[in-house]
């Protein structure tokens, strides 16, 4: 009881960074997963079992806080689909004893493309809250987040969302809301993959449970968070958590001593900490700077992108 107490908990810290920053349910959630014991395949199968459920959830918050773009939302999810039910059909019949560094190397790659993307080069802020972009540039986005998502236990955050964010010709809360919308279909063809590659053999329907009520709880709060949180502040915080969960996983799978797993670790802490402060430094000096919630005032149906300075929330 305890485990999937913690698992819960686990769900719902996830999902309310997922829904308010766009990005680190799948790769959270993995991360955690992977330090419990399951396998790789395991551990993306009951992710994305569960985020099925959240992502209703997420989706139907954020249609009625008015973060969706329905055609965004369409020309990521069929791609992000076939894209995810082919990743969990190689993650599914990799051994145990290759994947589980090869999902630790993309889970860390994430956090580690996550926490620069935020600390260095945050996106602009734009208040259009409908996408210029169309299917020349979603739809191979979104295969390559599929596949990435499926095959790293997360990712379609970290892929399409700083993508579509860095490209600053759409609104934060209108990514955020239909990227999270667009995610139900992605889960849906990976949980597919998985059901037959591995079939219900090993799928621990607990943990599916336990992450389910965690991000169900946290979907509607997430939604309400998306437009006031201080997106680089939890963009470098999430991404340093996700880069020490997997460096230790990462590490011993290649065969490096305790002593040097600890070293590294506590180097590693250090400099996130050390990065994490000046961020929030930089966010305190310029609280209106690109990435912190969007204006109130700004339109509904505002169209032309609006950049700031200093991309710097």
């Amino acid at each position: 009881m305890k485990k999937l107490i913690m698992v819960a908990i686990v769900g719902l810290g996830a999902q309310l960074i997922d829904g308010s920053l766009g990005m680190g349910y799948g790769v959270t959630s993995s991360s955690m997963l992977l330090l419990v014991g399951l396998s790789p395949a395991l551990a993306s199968a009951s992710v994305h079992l569960a985020e099925m459920g959240t992502n209703i959830a997420s989706g139907i918050s954020h249609w009625k806080l008015g973060n969706t773009d329905w055609k965004l939302t369409g020309w990521l999810a069929v791609p992000g689909a076939i894209g995810a039910f082919l990743g969990a059909t190689v993650l599914s019949r990799l051994a145990t004893s290759a994947s589980v560094p090869v999902m630790a190397l993309i889970l860390g790659s994430l956090g580690l493309y996550i926490t620069s993307r935020f600390a260095f080069r945050p996106p602009n802020v734009a208040h259009a809250r409908r996408s210029p972009h169309g299917p020349k540039v979603l739809l191979p986005l979104g295969l390559v987040g599929g596949f990435v998502d499926a095959t790293g236990g997360g990712g379609w955050g970290p892929v399409t969302t700083t993508t579509l964010l860095g490209a600053g010709k759409t609104a934060p809360r209108t990514v955020v809301g239909s990227v999270d919308t667009s995610e139900f279909l992605v889960s849906t063809a990976a949980s597919t993959g998985f059901l037959i590659g591995l079939g219900t053999s090993g799928i621990n329907l607990g943990i599916v449970a336990a992450l389910l009520v965690g991000g169900l709880i946290a979907a509607p709060i997430a939604a309400w968070l998306v437009s006031r949180l201080p997106a680089r502040v939890m963009g470098v915080a999430v991404g340093g958590i996700i880069v020490l969960t997997n460096l230790r996983t990462l590490l011993t799978a290649f065969g490096v001593s305790g002593t040097v797993t600890a070293i590294t670790a506590g180097v590693v802490l250090l400099a996130w900490l050390a990065l994490l402060g000046i961020t929030i430094i930089r966010h305190r000096r310029d609280p209106h700077a690109a990435g912190a919630s969007e204006p109130a005032a700004a339109s509904s149906d505002a169209t032309a992108p609006q950049h700031v300075s200093d991309p710097a929330a």
